[in-house]
């Protein structure tokens, strides 16, 4: 089994696709310098490639013992004899891992220590392709343990890490303001720049909406879509933000803020609730959680 973990790291197609990031990024920041728009700063950019650097080192073990885990539930699937590699099968996959993905995603927004690990993703306040490249640098501990479920369905490792791959690629080019909107048709369908530019705002309006990947029906049909509006620009970052430019704390920040509010806490449910709460729930303060504050300023 470890060889064939080791040969489905190697064949990444994330990985391989890197060269044609990078290909991208420097004709944005082309396109960016020519219409004289301030969406790149250097700090702010260099900061995301060391993020990205860190990604890589901090995604090696837990990626290997996902994917060996993935393994063990394929070898003990009962479906595993029913479930191909043929198209129907391929297309079945491409849905269960959207909504895989939804819903990890929504964690991640949703579940404070999911945040911690996610976080890193939304605290530049810039928008551009570099910031496609400042992953979630925690979240990479749990992640693809999120995907086991798939391999208990009947579904070969190797075709959900395709999969997984696939639709992180895709993802990539929704980081930009190069493209304003795509036909109206792909954008009730898919995900577009447009929705993806209003999961990363910080505008209550916006704030833990648009967490598809590839497409944008989960979040009309679970209720946290969002359409950008001309009238309200989207604000980039966090509500409130760091200002360190250290790749160390940009990647692990929130840990220590979460480490902060457990320990002022004196009840242990409120210690846990600290872990398992979304962002901006307080004990002993004003509730800041983003379907909160919609609430209060009329946007729910």
């Amino acid at each position: 089994m470890m060889a064939d973990v080791m040969t489905v790291m190697q064949n990444d197609l994330v990985m391989l696709a890197l060269p044609f990031f990078l290909a991208a990024l420097l004709i944005e920041w082309l396109w960016a310098r020519k219409q004289l728009l301030p969406i790149y700063e250097s700090t702010d950019f260099w900061t995301s490639m060391r993020v990205m650097v860190l990604t890589i080192f901090v995604d090696v073990l837990p990626k290997f013992a996902g994917i060996s885990l993935m393994f063990v539930c394929y070898e003990f699937s009962p479906l595993k004899e029913w479930v191909g590699s043929t198209p129907v099968w391929w297309v079945a996959l491409f849905f269960l891992d959207d909504l895989t993905y939804y819903l990890f995603h929504r964690g991640n927004h949703e579940i404070r220590w999911m945040w911690a690990g996610h976080s890193s993703h939304h605290n530049s306040q810039y928008y551009n392709l570099g910031t496609a490249l400042r992953q979630g640098v925690g979240e990479r501990v749990t992640k693809y343990f999120f995907w086991c479920p798939l391999a208990l369905l009947g579904f070969h490792p190797v075709m959900i890490v395709t999969m997984l791959s696939i639709s992180l690629i895709y993802q990539y080019w929704l980081h930009t303001e190069a493209i304003d909107r795509m036909p109206n048709w792909y954008e009730k369908i898919f995900n577009t720049p447009s929705h993806h530019r209003v999961h990363h705002g910080s505008n209550v309006r916006y704030l833990d909406r648009n967490h598809g990947a590839i497409l944008i029906i989960w979040d009309r049909l679970f209720g946290t879509f969002s359409e950008e509006l001309t009238a309200e620009p989207v604000r980039y970052g966090l509500t409130n933000n760091i200002t360190s430019h250290r790749a160390i704390q940009v990647a692990f920040d929130e840990y220590r803020e979460i480490a902060k509010d457990v320990t002022r806490a004196e009840r242990w449910q409120d210690k846990l609730a600290y872990l398992l709460r979304a962002p901006g729930w307080s004990h002993d303060g004003e509730d800041k959680r983003s379907d909160t504050l919609r609430s209060k300023t009329g946007l729910a």
